[in-house]
Order: structure tokens, then sequence, then C-alpha cells
């Protein structure tokens, strides 16, 4: 309100009487303290403007901007994902590493996204057990720093939010739970005030983090571990303005026939009531899932029940299912409240792919989610248009030549009244070689 009363202020004339400049001043003071009483009514009119309600708090958002924070996005989810290779693209484009450069660059970013139809962005910002945005938890993440550990000077997290909302795009930011390292086991690549390292470091949290396929992985079996990941969600939901929280596809290994018994938690597994009871490890391996899934909605709805919980697992529902990967219990979580408000399975293949084709793996997604009880979203893999890929002749043709290929895949969806779509990634909706099909997609998003 402050150029407001300048505004007032510099609407009198000079001249006026001593008298009248003090009445002013009262009658300022009272109107101050009117408007501070009438903060509902200011959010309101501001969203009238279409304008979403934005706070940038030194610690945690206020119960009223809670309160007040209703994003102007309606009707169809329409998102993209915005990955950690997109803060490399960033910083490979400025010399200067600052505030004013990354707000930029993600401008250009928001811009791209609403040009395309699309209105709301999904950003990563806990790619490997660190952050691109200032936390108590996980150290800085080398993708927007250059080194992990080290803060690049300002707080990412805090400029995407507020440049999201000042474009009426909501936002939501995207956290990998269990992903320590890949293709590295070695701990003194970590930052020393990395979680993972310290735990390493001592005997009696040393199973914390494991070891696995030439990658580190926090232990899903333990307290410890789940307690962080869902602090860390509680930590961004206290401190930024985010319209949601979502998850990838990671989270436990696949594993083999020979090894599923015996590798990764196996140990947690046989000192566990599961195996007392006489219950397979892979049940066990699924309750933990389920709890850290069920944990985590409950958490941030308790800080905000406006934001939103959606995790994005691999698109094909037997690889979900089954005793050797993911142990994600995704019929659990599409039938009921209590573990998501979203599920965006990343159907990532043509109409043409022998086995997983696009059509067909869509269907099966929209009969299971037949109950409602969650929004289901489908993910689209914009990465593979213009290009030759696939699994057979006939898939390679379709990703490289049809330039309608996402146009019709959103189309084919939505006769399946799915509730939304999400695109992957940013980077490929700008490319040169997904350039004509992205076009045609963006005739079916305006």
């Amino acid at each position: 309100m402050r150029e407001a009363y300048m505004g007032r202020e510099g609407s009198q004339n000079m001249n006026e009487t001593r008298v009248r400049l003090l009445r002013l001043t009262a009658w300022l003071v009272a109107s101050a303290m009117f408007v501070s009483l009438s903060s509902e009514a200011v959010v309101r009119a501001a969203q009238r403007r279409n304008q979403v309600a934005k706070v940038q708090p030194k610690t945690t958002v206020t119960e009223t901007a809670r309160q007040a924070k209703k994003t102007t996005v309606s009707g169809e989810y329409k998102a993209f994902w915005f990955s950690f290779y997109d803060y490399d693209e960033y910083r490979d484009a400025y010399k200067k590493n600052n505030a004013a450069n990354f707000k930029k660059y993600f401008t250009k970013v928001v811009n791209r996204g609403k040009s395309l139809g699309m209105n709301r962005v999904i950003v990563q910002v806990r790619p490997f057990g660190d952050a691109i945005y200032k936390s108590k938890y996980f150290p800085w993440s080398k993708y927007i720093s250059g080194k992990q550990g080290r803060s690049p000077g300002y707080d990412p997290l805090k400029i995407m939010v507020s440049v999201a909302h000042q474009k009426g795009m909501a936002i939501e930011a995207w956290v990998n739970p269990y992903r320590v390292t890949k293709g590295s086991t070695n701990y003194n690549k970590l930052s020393k005030n990395n979680p993972a390292r310290k735990w390493h470091a001592k005997k009696s949290t040393r199973r914390n983090v494991l070891s696995y396929g030439g990658n580190l992985y926090y232990n899903p079996s333990k307290k410890a571990v789940q307690n962080l990941i869902v602090n860390g969600a509680k930590e961004i939901v206290q401190k930024y303005d985010v319209d949601g929280i979502h998850m990838d596809d990671y989270f436990y290994p696949s594993f083999t026939k020979k090894n599923v018994k015996k590798a990764f938690d196996a140990k947690e597994y046989n000192k566990s009531s599961y195996k007392k009871k006489k219950k397979s490890i892979y049940t066990y391996r699924r309750a933990q899932v389920n709890n850290l899934v069920k944990r985590m909605k409950k958490t941030i709805k308790k800080v905000d029940p406006n934001v939103t919980y959606g995790i994005s697992p691999a698109g094909n529902i037997d690889n979900l299912t089954s005793k050797y990967s993911y142990y994600v219990d995704i019929y659990k979580w599409l039938n009921s409240t209590a573990y998501v408000d979203y599920i965006c399975p990343q159907v990532y293949w043509g109409f043409k792919h022998p086995t997983a084709a696009f059509d067909k793996v869509t269907r099966r997604w929209v009969k299971a989610a037949k109950k409602k009880k969650v929004k289901l979203y489908i993910g689209i893999g914009v990465y593979r248009a213009g290009h030759n890929v696939g699994q057979n002749r006939a898939e390679r043709k379709e990703w490289k030549s049809d330039t309608k290929v996402l146009k019709k895949q959103v189309q084919y969806a939505r006769k399946y009244k799915v509730d939304g779509f999400a695109f992957f990634d940013y980077q490929d909706l700008k490319s040169k070689a997904s350039r004509k099909a992205v076009n045609q997609l963006k005739t079916v998003l305006k």
C-alpha cells in the first residue's frame, strides 16, 4: 500500500494550510489501520484483476497469505517439467550467475510455456538429495551453483515462484525422494554438510544410505530417512508459496530374481515384523513406499491444505506392480484420498509401440482410475518428437516424421476424459528437432 499512500500525498496542494495537512496525516493513519484490517478484501480485488497472490517471506508463508493464495489457473491441467538439466543451460547462457540473470532466464521459461498454452510449471528443486533453494536439511545443488554445498548467492526457488505467479502461472516444486548420486558411490564427492555423507561416516547410521548398481540411495526402510524426506517437503511448503509438491518415479531400484531377496534393504526386512509374520519382501517394500507417500500428503496438507501433492510414476503399470522394481502400490493410491491428489504416469511411447502403445497404456490408466478418487494426468514425452527413436521401425518413423503425434496424443486422452497433461520437458518444447510437433501441439492447448 506504500505506493497508494505516496500517490495520495503527491496529489495534495503544497500550499494547503498547516491545519489541513495535520488532518490529512491523521486521515492517512486511520486509513492505514483500516487497510490492514481489510487485507482479505484487497486480496479479492487483486484476484479479480487476474493476479496470483504472492509472498516473499524470510522464513515462512504467513497464514494470511495462505488463506489468500488461490491461483487463477483453472480448467485443464497443462504443465511442463523444468528439470535439473535446464539449470545447466542457464549457467551456460550467462557469464554471471546472479539473481538478476536467473530471473531473466526463468521469465523466458515461463513466457515460453504460456505461449504454448501451458498454465503450470513443475520445477525440479531436489534432484540428488540436494536443493535448488536455501534448505536447512539439504546442501545447495551443484546444478545451480556449479558445486554441491556452494550457495549461488540467491534463492532460485523464491525467484521462480515470484516470476510464475506474476505471470499467472501455477508452480510445483519437484523432488526426488531417494536418489543421492548417479554413476558414483564416492561419498567424498558429496559436500561435507550432505546428510548422506554424515550418516555414512557413523557406523550407527551407515545403513541410512545404500550403494546399489553404481549409485547411492537413501534407504527407504529407515525411519530417519523418511523423516528427512517428509521434513524437506514441509520446509518447502512453509517457506515458499508453491502450488504443489511433485514427486517423480525414482523409488526402489530394479532387482533381479537372484538378488531381490538379498540386496539393498533386505537386512531391514529380515529384522522386521513382516519377516516374522511371513509376509513377503515385496509386501514390505511396498509398505515402505506407501508409508512415505501417505506421510508426505498428511504433512503437506497440515501446513497448507491448498497445496496439491502428486506423483509421476513410470508409465507401465506392470513394472510398477512387479516383484522386482519400484514397489509402487498404484491401485491403492488411485483408489484412496489418503496418498495423493493426482497421479501423472509417464506414457512416453508412440501409438506404434509394439507392447506399450500410447492408446493401450492410456486406456489402462483410465480404467485403473475409474473411481475418480484422485486426478489423472498423462505425462507426454516431447523429447521424442522429431527424433528417430522407438522400439520398432513403425514407432521410430512415427516419432521422427509424424508432426501431429503430440497433438494426437492429447486428443486421444481427452476422449477418455483425463484431467490434464504434463510435458517433458522445457528444453524440448523449444528445440529445433521438436519444433513442428510442438507447433501442432500448441493448436490443441491454446
